[in-house]
């Protein structure tokens, strides 16, 4: 039974939940969509699989979707000793915000940092602190830009697969700071962390040997729609329902185009991406050089018009 405070809570939060305006998953004047974050966000999966739901569910919206994760990045500018068999320490995000900024112009930026950032140890104070420091400068250079943003909670750690004991409690700590600036900060915040560590947990219960990511770490399909959902259901609020009982991009979008368009939006995106990279640079090495942007953009286009073409073919 919800008690009465939890209830007005709710009730204060409802503004803050829902970021779109009616028809649409956004609100007017946010046309460019930015996506910050680590190796989970450069994967891009849950990337791909909200564009593709948007562009099923909103078929006359013309939005613009960026992707610039950079895999091994923090927001705290932390890196452990012997990163990559000291190859490279970790890239940090304030050596390539404001470029981003400058050359992306979003309206909108989507943020998910935290899995890096405590550097699979277990709970320091000074790096809790440095990760709390280093969102609250990510949060103040986005809208010194004039572009909104809204932080993604970390997606869950496996310790019985990545082996650090204790990191998951600490990547536990790091959501629920974020979550408690909705009200203390009134910023918009989406978890991702509690929706997939109850998951697991369910599973788990079914299946000791279950899991999302294989590593530990980095989620396969399953969780990348799982991060997903929640995005969704933030834009899209009055579809909530039909959402939290879709368990796949599939299911939700029920279409037989599904996965022709995923693919379509995929390879666009993984054009994009790195030619976005490359423009607008950074520090981690090993990665593939994109192609020059304007090239990237023309190849985009081609395969807008097949996505355009098999949306219109539904």
């Amino acid at each position: 039974m919800i008690s009465a405070f939890r209830m007005i809570l709710f009730l204060l939060w409802l503004p803050i939940l829902s970021y779109s305006s009616e028809g649409q998953p956004f609100a007017k004047g946010v046309h460019r969509i930015l996506f910050l974050g680590n190796s989970i966000t450069y994967n891009g999966q849950y990337v791909n699989d909200v564009i593709a739901s948007l562009r099923i569910k909103y078929p006359k919206s013309t939005y613009e979707f960026i992707n610039v994760g950079l895999p091994s990045e923090t927001v705290s500018g932390l890196s452990e000793p012997n990163h990559a068999e000291g190859k490279f320490p970790r890239p940090d995000l304030h050596e390539r915000l404001q470029r981003v900024l400058n050359q992306t112009r979003p309206d909108l930026v989507f943020a998910c940092y935290g899995m890096n950032d405590g550097i699979y140890m277990t709970f320091d104070s000074s790096r809790f602190q440095s990760f709390q420091s280093g969102i609250h400068w990510l949060h103040t250079e986005v809208e010194k830009s004039g572009a909104k943003i809204v932080h993604l909670t970390p997606p869950v750690y496996d310790e019985e697969r990545a082996g650090v004991r204790g990191y998951a409690g600490v990547l536990d700590d790091y959501s629920e700071w974020l979550m408690t600036q909705r009200q203390v900060l009134n910023w918009k915040v989406i978890d991702i962390h509690s929706p997939m560590k109850s998951y697991v947990s369910i599973k788990k219960k079914e299946n000791p040997d279950f899991f999302l990511a294989e590593d530990g770490v980095h989620p396969g399909a399953l969780g990348h729609w799982l991060m997903a959902r929640e995005i969704l259901k933030y834009m899209m609020g009055k579809d909530s329902e039909e959402l939290t009982r879709a368990e796949t991009f599939e299911a939700f979008v029920d279409t037989d185009k599904s996965k022709e368009l995923l693919m379509l939006i995929t390879r666009q995106q993984e054009i994009l991406k790195n030619a976005w990279l490359s423009s607008t640079g950074h520090q981690r090495p090993g990665l593939p050089a994109g192609m020059p942007l304007n090239e990237a953009k023309q190849q985009s286009v081609l395969l807008e018009k097949q996505i355009h073409k098999l949306l219109q073919s539904r």
